[in-house]
């Protein structure tokens, strides 16, 4: 194992599992309040903003996308058509199986990584592109998710979030 694949995919994979079990913490209190889950996953924060279900959707893509580029390897595509909890946690699973089968020998901090950003093509390193882009994201979409969930009333602590919950 590499330095960097220790300090990158494990820690996706750490949030993913975190998420699997907000979520289905989520659901217990959704079911308990009788809510409808189809409002629910439509929910967000402010009207601009995107809803529960794509934040969840883009936690995966910001994984399974780091899985591929930190290997030098096409990003697999998953279309996004989840709209149910069991579709989004089946979603999750996949993205953590492609992380645990990420070959850390081929994660490499000096590999070129070529992502769009504003339609451009733009190249950086791979220690570049883990901490200057996946992790922001990955992380905002996490968190955004979360706090849609917490305006619900689901009973969410911080051990949740990092994955004690």
């Amino acid at each position: 194992m590499t330095a960097f694949y220790d300090q990158t995919v494990p820690f996706l994979i750490n949030g993913i599992a975190g998420m699997q079990k907000f979520l289905k913490k989520a659901e217990a209190h959704i079911d308990e309040k009788k809510f409808d889950k189809g409002v629910v996953l439509a929910t967000r924060i402010f009207p601009d903003m995107l809803n529960l279900t794509k934040q969840i959707q883009l936690v995966s893509d910001f994984g399974k996308g780091a899985s591929a580029r930190l290997q030098g390897i096409a990003v697999p595509s998953f279309p996004d058509e989840e709209k149910t909890f069991d579709e989004l946690q089946a979603r999750l699973a996949k993205t953590i199986d492609l992380l645990k089968a990420v070959d850390a020998k081929l994660v490499d901090p000096a590999r070129e990584v070529v992502i769009k950003v504003g339609g451009k093509d733009t190249p950086m390193s791979a220690l570049a592109y883990f901490n200057g882009y996946v992790l922001p994201n990955f992380y905002f979409h996490m968190t955004t998710a979360y706090n849609i969930l917490r305006g619900m009333g689901v009973p969410l602590g911080k051990a949740d979030f990092m994955g004690r919950g």
